[in-house]
């Protein structure tokens, strides 16, 4: 197999490994090079061609080079034979669209609610903020409802139609990400739906093979 391109990131990156989830469906070979040094992203040669200086960033074999997780993401998708399946044919606008929905979900309502809380008291690398913190886990409960609802507490094994696509990958990442630390059991019982949806998720082998056993706190992290 030739190979399609990299993404640069720190290791254990979700948003790299939902790509990674993507890149083996569509039977397309992306590395993720484990020794990118953080510091090359202030490089002039990486600021030309990723100018924002973000990971994930993603070069292509030809040359194209794209930054933003979840456009790396679409961009993989869109390029194998399985790109209808994951993105909804051009065919069926309203299908497309209700997985568009679940991307902008994603990356609105559940990665903005992770992240802060992880680099706050997992990385200790931003001051503690209370207000803030507490308001993570009111929008991530409301978040794990919706799914929940969507699912049908957990009867529907995907969130758009009756197989795999983007709507289902891109939510899982930030959820499976959010267990290990801030998704504690308490959370996790008050929305089990969507628990059940994101267990049968993380079985299936295009899960597993990049994600691993998904890790589950007791206790979420508190202040540090």
């Amino acid at each position: 197999m030739a190979p399609f391109g990299k993404i640069y990131s720190y290791p254990g990156n979700f948003r790299v490994q939902r790509a990674q989830v993507v890149a083996n469906i569509n039977g397309l070979e992306v590395e993720v090079p484990a020794d990118f040094a953080m510091e090359s992203t202030k490089t002039p040669e990486f600021l030309a061609k990723f100018p924002m200086g973000k990971i994930p960033a993603f070069e292509g074999a030809d040359g194209f080079c794209i930054a933003e997780g979840a456009a790396i993401a679409m961009y993989l998708a869109g390029s194998g034979p399985k790109a209808q399946q994951l993105m909804g044919s051009v065919q069926d606008i309203q299908k497309r669209a209700r997985i568009s929905e679940w991307i902008c979900f994603a990356e609105t309502e559940l990665n903005p609610q992770v992240l802060p809380a992880f680099v706050m008291c997992v990385l200790k690398y931003m001051p503690f903020n209370e207000a803030s913190y507490n308001n993570a886990n009111n929008n991530l409960e409301r978040a794990l409802k919706r799914v929940d609802q969507a699912t049908d507490g957990g009867k529907k094994q995907f969130l758009v139609g009756e197989e795999l696509t983007m709507a289902d990958i891109m939510v899982s990442g930030p959820l499976f990400f959010g267990q290990g630390f801030l998704i504690d059991q308490k959370m996790r019982d008050a929305a089990p739906g969507a628990i059940k949806y994101l267990d049968n998720l993380a079985a299936m082998p295009e899960f597993k093979n990049v994600f691993g056993e998904i890790k589950k706190c007791e206790t979420r992290v508190a202040a540090p």
